[in-house]
This record gives C-alpha cells, structure tokens and sequence, in this order.
C-alpha cells in the first residue's frame, strides 16, 4: 500500500488506515520466524508440511527407476516400500522396514517412541535419497544428469587394451609406488630447503615459526615515470572505429571465413552486416539496439545472420586464426613464449528475475548475469572462453580451457586465483603435464600435508596438516588413470568430473584419491612459493 502510494501521489497515511492489520502482523510473525533460523526446527518444519508433499512423492518414486551399490541398498528398499505404499493405497508401513540409513538427527522424528512414524519416515527417505544422489552413490536408469559414475567413463575393457598396446596418453604412466617415491623425494628436498633458509633468515618475505606462515605484504615496485610512458603510448595510438579495425583485421586473416551458412556451409554476402552482429554479441549490446544505432542493417537482416551464420563452432575458428595470426608478430614474443596462461571469471550483469528467485552469489550478491571464465596465454591471446552460471565454482572449468582449445599453443604452467584453485585441480595437472601455480588468497590458513615418516620440524610444524594417505591413493591408482585417461581422450569433460568428485562426500574412494594426490601437489608448490617469494 505504502509503495503504491508513493509511486501514485497518494498520502502515505491514508493509505495506511486500508492496511489489514491481522495479515500484517502475521506476515511479520512469519517472516521473524524465517530469518531467524536458530528458533526453529527446520526437520520439525519440513515434517508438518507433509501435507502439501503427499500428492508429488508417489508419483515422484514411481516414474524413476533407482539404483546404487552395495552401501545404499536399504535406502533403495526403502523407496521401494514407500513407492508400493502409494502405488497400492496401503496406510501403514510393514515391520521389517529398513531403518540403518536414518542419520542420527532424524532418529527423534522417525522413531520417537520405537514405532516408526509414516510421515517422518517418508521426508527421511526423500531427504537422503537427494543426498546420495548429489553423491553418485545412487543412479536413475536412463538419466543423463543421475546416471552411474562409471558410465563416464572409458569402458574397462577399452582402458585395459590401451594399457596394453602401449603407455597411456598422459605425462604420468608410473605406477602409483614409482609416483609415490618420486614425489616424495620432491617434497622432501623442498622440505629441506625451506628450513635451511629459514634457519639462516633468507626468507625476507615471510616468517615461520611453531604459530604458522606470515607474509609480508609486497610493495609496489612500478615506478610512477611508467604510468606517464603508458599514456604517452596510448596517446600515439590512432583513434579508429572498431568496424573499421575489423575490417581491416579481416583483410589479413578472412575470419568472417569461419561463420558459413549452417545448410548451405556459404559466407555471408553482407559483409559488414555479418561484422555488425558480430560486434554486438561482443559489446552485449543485442541486436535491437544495434540495428538501431546503425545505419544500412534492419533488425530482420542481423537477425537472419545470427541464426544462420553465427555459432560457438564459429567463434572458435575464427578465434583460433586470430591467435595464430599474433603468435607470429614479432611484437607477441615481447610479453612471453606463449607456454603459460592464466584463467579468470568476469561477471555480466544481465536482464531477468535472478533477485527475485533468490539465485544469490556469495560475492556478487543477487543481481542477475553470467560469469566469463576465459584462458589469456603470457602473450595476451585469449584461447579459451566459457559461459558458467554466476553462482557456479570456477576451479571445475580450470582444465577445459587448457585441453579442449584449437589454437596450438603448448601451455606448460598455468595461473589462477583462489576461486580456480582447489585440491582437485591440483591433483589433475600434473597428469596431463602442467604446472599449476594458483595465486591463493589464504596460503596461511593451509596445511602442508607430508607422507608418512617425514616430519615438518619445528619452523614447520604449524603449518603441518594431516599426512597423506599413501595406501588410499594405491588402492585406487587404477581408477585415477582411467579417470584421467577418460578425459585426455574426450570420453568426458574435466569439468564434469571435477563437480561430479567435488559434489561426493568424503568416503567416495575415487574423490578422496584424487585429493590426496592434489595434497601431495599443493604442498610441494606451498614451499616453493615460500623460498621463491
């Protein structure tokens, strides 16, 4: 009423006397009970709303066929009975259901006097069946978001006749005793080095002692007379339209080459039409407002063009021209060799309801839009480009930009922040031969994590963490290869692996392999970074 009346011109108070006070102050009620989550039992919440559920659970478990391993079978019976319940119409639930799933916290609410309660027992079981899907530990015949984990991958057989013909294409085939002993002596010899400089006070930059890391914060070392000569550059530089640079770019290298008509696989006749839609796709400026602001294109032309012409495949190609085509100026070699890179997101605010859904980021808040995740090599060619959703995890999408780009660069060492680096990642560069060298935010607040037998001393010794668990890491060697192998051959993204083995919980032996191997790797790259520093 308040904003109506401000938006009409109305007196606020007049329009306040047509308030329904008792909806009001239930609404308040409601909403204080909502945003203070500590005064309410949320199971004893969601139990009481039963109700409203009861019409979706049967048909829900009836229209999927549900499956998983050894470890998850009473949970399956259990869909199973509650299924039957609703397919049949029967009220009460048999004796012998299955219970050892329930966790500890819904114990009171399934079984608060020994007799199992319907409704409780029902939510329990909908609530873990989410849980273990989300883990893989349970699949859906024929899904192809739930499906088994082992379905990514390489068949068995497949990766044994690789194995066989030959090593495998990765830059480790070692055994897992062979890695395990190389890395050792690795982490060893960086161990080693740390403490003989530390003990001689020639790390200037940090200092360790029983607490733990401290950094000093670096100083600016660009002198100011660089920031004039950076204008004075600019200054010379002519001022162009960007058409007209993209024309001219086009002349060396025919890129509009590369966006054929998707039937006829013809170029586009209109030129300078197709540049145009080009053009608004990289501004973001959509192609109304930009067959308003130019001249000589109607909105039906570009429309045309961007259906017909316009594709990933497209810009993929031409961007791959692009950066052969600066690779070969002499000008490039002046800012690296093109063997390292660096990875990014940049959010794209966007049009749509993303505040009012609550699709809330925890650094870019509820304003709708789309994160950029794009690879620049040292010589400033951006290879790779991925469109993620804003409040996605950006370490998943680290390797498909390193693997999966056209433009024949032999990147060796690669550069995130703290967003793109996690133990996973670390865990997966070295097999395909990169040297993953993150900007961590909180390098203080990690451990190092040592093998067995090695001890940290006492400069280290706050900085030590839990020791890796070498047997784990043996048991499942044969699976990291064929997960790794999988991925170098295109079976399956590393992305998809990576939210897959990120979303898993701690007892998934593959994902906690995996981690541990990222332990080994970080924890030589942390003491590296200390007496490089």
């Amino acid at each position: 009423h308040l904003i109506e009346a401000r938006d009409q011109g109305v007196d606020s108070l007049s329009a306040i006397t047509g308030i329904d006070w008792p909806r009001l102050q239930d609404a308040i009620g409601r909403a204080e009970t909502l945003t203070a989550p500590e005064t309410i039992d949320r199971t004893a919440e969601l139990i009481n709303r039963h109700r409203s559920l009861r019409p979706a659970i049967g048909p829900f478990l009836n229209a999927f066929q549900f499956q998983g391993g050894r470890t998850v079978q009473g949970l399956l019976k259990a869909v199973q009975i509650i299924g039957d319940l609703y397919r049949t119409g029967k009220r009460r639930l048999p004796d012998s259901c299955p219970i050892r799933f329930i966790p500890p916290s819904w114990h009171s609410f399934v079984r608060p006097e020994g007799t199992v309660i319907r409704q409780a027992y029902e939510l329990c079981v909908l609530t873990q069946l989410r849980e273990r899907l989300r883990a893989g530990d349970i699949w859906v015949t024929e899904s192809r978001q739930y499906r088994a984990f082992d379905t990514y991958l390489l068949p068995e057989a497949t990766f044994a006749a690789m194995r066989a013909q030959g090593p495998l294409p990765l830059a480790i085939n070692a055994t897992a005793d062979t890695f395990l002993s190389q890395r050792r002596a690795v982490l060893e010899t960086a161990l080693n080095r740390v403490t003989a400089l530390a003990r001689k006070g020639e790390l200037s930059q940090v200092r360790l002692d029983a607490h733990g890391l401290v950094i000093s914060p670096l100083k600016a070392i660009t002198p100011p007379a660089v920031e004039e000569l950076r204008r004075a550059a600019y200054d010379r530089l002519p001022r162009i339209k960007i058409t007209d640079l993209l024309l001219e770019v086009d002349r060396w290298i025919s890129f509009t080459d590369c966006f054929t008509h998707r039937r006829s696989s013809r170029v586009a006749d209109d030129k300078n039409a197709l540049l145009t839609v080009i053009l608004a796709d990289g501004i973001n400026l959509g192609l109304t407002r930009m067959a308003d602001t130019c001249q000589g294109a109607t909105l039906r032309q570009l429309a045309h063009l961007h259906d017909w012409h316009i594709s990933e495949a497209g810009y993929a190609e031409a961007l791959g021209r692009m950066v052969a085509a600066h690779r070969g100026l002499p000008l490039a070699s002046l800012w690296g060799d093109g063997t390292s890179s660096s990875s990014d997101g940049q959010l794209f605010h966007a049009g749509g309801r993303g505040a009012a859904i609550s699709d809330i980021n925890a650094r870019n808040g509820s304003e709708p839009g789309v994160s950029f995740y794009t690879h620049i090599s040292d010589q400033y060619d951006p290879f790779s480009t991925r469109v993620i959703a804003a409040t996605a995890g950006e370490a998943p999408y680290v390797l498909d930009g390193l693997l999966y780009h056209a433009n024949g660069l032999s990147i060796e060492e690669h550069y995130t922040d703290t967003s793109g680096a996690s133990d996973h990642v670390f865990g997966l560069m070295p097999f395909f031969g990169y040297r993953f060298a993150p900007r961590i935010r909180d390098l203080k607040e990690r451990k190092l994590h040592l093998f067995p037998g090695q001890h940290p001393g006492e400069l280290l010794g706050g900085m030590a963490g839990d020791l890796i668990n070498t047997n784990h890491i043996v048991e499942h060697w044969d699976d990291l290869l064929r997960l790794v192998t999988s991925i170098r051959s295109g079976t399956v993204t590393a992305s998809a692996m990576l939210r897959k083995l990120g979303s898993y919980p701690r007892q998934n032996g593959l994902a906690v392999a995996l981690r541990e191997v990222g332990r080994i790797e970080r924890s030589i790259f942390m003491l590296d970074w200390i007496q490089d520093l």
